[in-house]
């Protein structure tokens, strides 16, 4: 690409700089980390990789990347698309194939959406393939949004307060998962992506509708963004600034054991009459 705009040039500090802090303030890399970046092809994916090889130049620590994508076999899958762009980065990077398309079409009813399944197994998968190559971070592409909407998402549909935390291990101990865009917002990643031009590979191969309680909620908090801006920045600074005492899990705060302090001075003070 060509000279940036003045524009284009601080969108991508921003975004170099969010996923900076992001980065040091969840501890998310370290000197001598593998991290194997998840490419779906999408919009975030190509960002964080964009991101992350601009942080490996930068850092004051050495770390190593891989770029992995799964192959899972949707009928007219760009195949070509990834590896060509790969090449071009000279970057480490692996294709795992695995047909879980015709797993999920055999498991799933027709008309009902698939994307949860697919998600679990491509996980699945991913996190053997980190294990199996020494991998020890999985960088993931969500971002803030995705961040506020699983939030909102947990709390609407299955009763607990949770999210998409910037830093996880996995069930099975064997992997962290990372997100370095937790600190960026999904338009200005749209916005990288266009100017940047990254081939995009589009996420409805498999014929699947989109999850509609996620879209249900996005569009929730784009209407409350457009009314009050910067809402949803809000929201997500209060998962950083959570209070157990004011909520109601009494697995967090000791409410049984809650008594008046006795040394505690007295509020009242003495009445003078004037």
């Amino acid at each position: 690409m060509g000279t940036l705009t003045v524009n284009q040039n601080k969108l991508q500090k921003r975004l170099r700089r969010q996923a900076g802090e992001a980065v040091a303030d969840f501890n998310m890399i370290e000197d001598g980390d593998k991290v194997m970046v998840c490419l779906s092809g999408g919009k975030d994916s190509y960002t964080l990789l964009d991101v992350l090889m601009h942080l490996q130049k930068v850092a004051p620590i050495r770390f190593e990347i891989v770029a992995v994508n799964m192959d899972q076999k949707q009928p007219g899958f760009p195949e070509e698309v990834l590896p060509a762009y790969l090449k071009t980065l000279g970057i480490e990077y692996h294709i795992v194939e695995k047909d879980t398309y015709s797993v999920v079409k055999e498991l799933i009813p027709e008309g009902k959406t698939t994307c949860s399944l697919c998600s679990r197994l491509r996980r699945g998968t991913l996190y053997t393939f980190a294990d199996e190559i020494g991998a020890t971070k999985m960088a993931l592409g969500h971002h803030r949004d995705d961040i506020v909407e699983t939030f909102f998402l947990n709390m609407f549909f299955n009763g607990s307060l949770k999210a998409m935390p910037p830093k996880l291990r996995a069930d099975d101990g064997r992997n962290v998962v990372i997100r370095p865009l937790a600190y960026c917002n999904e338009k200005d990643i749209q916005a990288y992506s266009d100017f940047k031009q990254f081939p995009i590979i589009p996420c409805n191969l498999c014929g699947s509708q989109e999850n509609l309680q996620r879209q249900v909620v996005k569009e929730m908090l784009q209407d409350w963004e457009r009314k009050t801006p910067g809402r949803t920045e809000s929201i997500f600074r209060s998962l950083q600034n959570v209070i157990p005492s004011q909520l109601a899990d009494r697995n967090l705060f000791d409410f049984t054991s809650l008594k008046i302090d006795e040394t505690a001075a007295s509020r009242f003070v003495n009445v003078v009459n004037l």
